[in-house]
């Protein structure tokens, strides 16, 4: 047989190995700033770009596209062409994709800061950066299809059949949840309304979950566990029902993100259905894994590289146990909104992706540079330094969440909240933000350690990456048909654009039940007539909310639970949100509910409270928002967004639009009046306008009046009863 020589693509791998490492360190510092401004708010006060609404998203994105899609990108270079005894099929798409995704990062870095974002949990990025992200996935996927077509291996390995369905499945999910109209070159509106958009969201942010941070790292697993254990997989008729059964169930579970919502029943009891259903593909994976590691248990105690994996797939297992209990309504009545599901989270992101992550690099640069580790000492203080970070970020979270349940349900004998104040849930966890911050701490303290460990082994090595030189064998032709005795699977293993279209077809299957009946079926999100669209200045201050994060730390859905009621007023109704473009129901109350905040407080008290917050709210870990009050209200993109708005089934008429700025300059003038009644406000007004000189601007065209517009409005449309708190 005639044997073909090649080499070896290791230059790519390198490169993303040095962008996981670098933006490695930049995410979990951002993360670990926006710890810390959960117990010094006003750390970055007056520096709008580095308020917490805007790092959050950041950190996020750092840490998931950055840090984690970094990390995917040089395994599957690294494992692909080995597993296919083949080079990329081309050098140049494999730096397309690798210059493209890092100047993606860097326009995040950019943008969210400045507050350009789409709101959309983990689909911040704008609608440019979008259309780039799809173009350079694409670009990536062209190559691994090309480079699996042209290999020299009969049948593709089950690491493969993860990464297939990852590139299909992500573009799937980033097109169709990216949808939006562009009212500028950094502006945009989703689609979809309300509810659909909550499920198309949720649909996307659950399954970039599945199908970004686990399904690609499920096929590293199956392809780095065994060759640093030198051992074979565990199982090969697991590997397969795991990989069908997880891609089928998987892209089903997203409602469970919204039970007790105005979502639909029937959506969210499907959420629930496959949730739980998803435990069993996950712990086969789990065990494949770890089983795989039978008879080298000696090795695992000595070698980092497979302690970091040991522990990164005992992460995966925990994390998919606890996200299908906490798929349950009546757990998720009790931790949705809290702090445990940031222990949830976090458990899967650092212990999973995180140490898997490590894990690679250590078992890659070595080989890359054909030179042993500086310090397997060092390694493994990293090792247990991350370990020990992660207990103590996650354990104080679940303390915190279970606290926060317990303190916001409870009632007293005569039917009143017995902590009846928000702010007294804040104060009783304040040493559990504490103790994640110095867990956070530890956790980048041990990658720190990894970077100067490897930094001193690149440099010592003394040479530089080099295409690796290998040989195979041509592939013969592959016959279209099965052979005798070959089974189904076997059969589909050499059949790449088969397996693709199968695997595409099985992860569309539980989207189009999902998402079809409730964008198609109106009778599914029944409207109220009461409910009307956003005036010209409220459009405005929606936008300065979704701008600074406001979202991220308040929610804008109120379930139906007698505590909820009690405390914010009448739960939400699907039909409240028929003109919200995006919808903002958030998902995590650091702040009170503001559904209902319209026409509780005045004015005034709105003003005082995004200038200080402590001196409205007593004990309040909210920063101030003093450039909001000093900047002036851009109207120039009021009537184009009107007219977007209309393109998306809003009915604001042409006359609407016409008088737009009239309009907003009634409305904030009336507020300008209102706030005028509060003396201090008048005094502080006067000395403003007497200092400014030239430049001072009438309280009417700033944006604090248009966010107070804006929260004013909220929940108003239907009468309700007025809540405690």
């Amino acid at each position: 047989m005639e044997m073909q020589q090649f080499h070896y693509d290791n230059k790519i791998v390198t490169k993303f190995l040095y962008a996981t490492i670098i933006f490695g360190v930049v995410g979990m510092l951002v993360g670990l700033i926006v710890a810390f401004l959960f117990l010094f708010p006003n750390m970055t006060s007056g520096v709008s770009w580095l308020s917490f609404g805007r790092l959050r998203p950041l950190h996020t994105n750092a840490v998931i596209f950055a840090f984690v899609g970094n990390a995917m990108f040089a395994g599957i270079y690294y494992s692909l062409q080995r597993l296919l005894k083949t080079r990329m099929a081309s050098d140049l798409l494999s730096n397309i994709n690798f210059w493209g995704w890092q100047l993606i990062i860097v326009a995040a870095a950019i943008t969210l800061p400045l507050g350009l974002t789409t709101s959309k949990e983990y689909a911040e990025l704008e609608w440019p950066i979008d259309i780039a992200i799809a173009l350079v996935w694409v670009v990536f996927g062209i190559n691994m299809i090309w480079t699996i077509l042209k290999r020299r291996q009969r049948h593709l390995y089950v690491a493969i059949w993860f990464y297939l369905a990852t590139f299909v499945t992500v573009a799937v999910l980033h097109i169709f949840n990216s949808l939006e109209l562009p009212v500028s070159a950094m502006k945009s509106y989703s689609v979809y309304a309300g509810v659909q958009d909550a499920l198309v969201q949720w649909w996307y942010g659950h399954n970039a979950v599945a199908f970004f941070l686990t399904t690609p790292f499920l096929g590293l697993m199956y392809y780095f566990v065994p060759k640093a254990a030198n051992r074979p997989v565990y199982s090969y008729r697991l590997s397969i029902v795991h990989f069908w059964s997880l891609i089928f169930l998987y892209i089903w579970a997203g409602p469970h993100h919204l039970l007790y919502t105005a979502l639909p029943d029937w959506a969210q009891n499907l959420g629930v259905v496959f949730s739980v259903m998803l435990l069993m593909p996950s712990w086969g994976g789990m065990i494949n894994g770890l089983l795989t590691l039978r008879g080298a248990w000696d090795k695992v105690r000595t070698d980092p590289v497979l302690k970091f994996m040991v522990v990164a797939i005992t992460g995966y297992g925990m994390a998919t146990f606890e996200g299908p209990t906490l798929s349950l309504k009546n757990v998720n009545a009790i931790a949705h909104y809290t702090d445990w599901i940031i222990a949830h989270v976090h458990v899967g992101a650092l212990a999973w992706n995180g140490f898997m992550a490590f894990g690679i690099i250590y078992y890659l640069i070595p080989r890359l540079f054909k030179t042993r580790l500086f310090s397997t000492g060092l390694a493994n203080l990293h090792f247990w330094l991350g370990t020990l970070g992660i207990i103590i970020y996650a354990l104080p979270m679940y303390v915190a969440g279970f606290t926060q349940a317990s303190m916001w349900k409870q009632f007293n004998p005569d039917g009143t909240l017995v902590y009846g104040n928000f702010l007294e849930t804040v104060t009783e966890i304040m040493p559990m933000y504490w103790m994640r911050a110095i867990g956070g701490t530890l956790y980048l303290v041990g990658t720190l350690i990894l970077v100067y460990n490897i930094i001193v082994t690149v440099r010592r090595s003394g040479s530089k990456v080099e295409d690796e030189l290998a040989e195979a064998p041509a592939l013969t032709r592959v016959s279209k048909k099965r052979t005798a005795g070959e089974g189904w699977h076997t059969w589909l293993e050499r059949k790449p654009v088969q397996l693709t279209v199968l695997a595409t077809i099985t992860i569309l299957i539980g989207g189009i039940v999902q998402i079809i009946p409730t964008i198609m079926v109106k009778s599914n999100i029944p409207t109220i007539s009461s409910v009307q669209p956003y005036t010209p200045l409220e459009l405005e201050g929606r936008d300065i909310y979704i701008r600074e994060g406001c979202n991220t730390c308040h929610s804008q859905m109120i379930r139906p639970f007698r505590s909820e009621v009690e405390r914010y007023g009448e739960y939400s109704k699907a039909g409240e949100y028929v003109y919200d473009h995006p919808f903002l129901w958030g998902s995590k109350r650091t702040g009170p509910d503001l559904h209902r905040i319209g026409g509780k407080y005045n004015d005034s008290w709105h003003f005082n409270h995004m200038y200080d917050p402590q001196s409205t709210s007593s004990g309040s870990i909210m920063p101030r928002y003093q450039w909001i009050i000093k900047n002036e209200l851009d109207k120039s993109k009021t009537e184009k967004k009107m007219e977007v708005m209309v393109t998306l089934g809003v009915p604001y008429t042409e006359e609407d639009i016409a008088n737009a700025q009239e309009n907003m300059l009634a409305q904030g003038t009336q507020i300008e009046e209102n706030l005028k009644t509060d003396p201090d406000f008048a005094t502080n007004y006067e000395n403003d306008k007497a200092n400014a000189g030239g430049d001072f601007i009438e309280m009417r065209n700033r944006e604090i009046v248009a966010l107070i517009a804006y929260l004013q409005r909220l929940g108003t449309d239907i009468k309700v009863e007025t809540a405690q708190q």
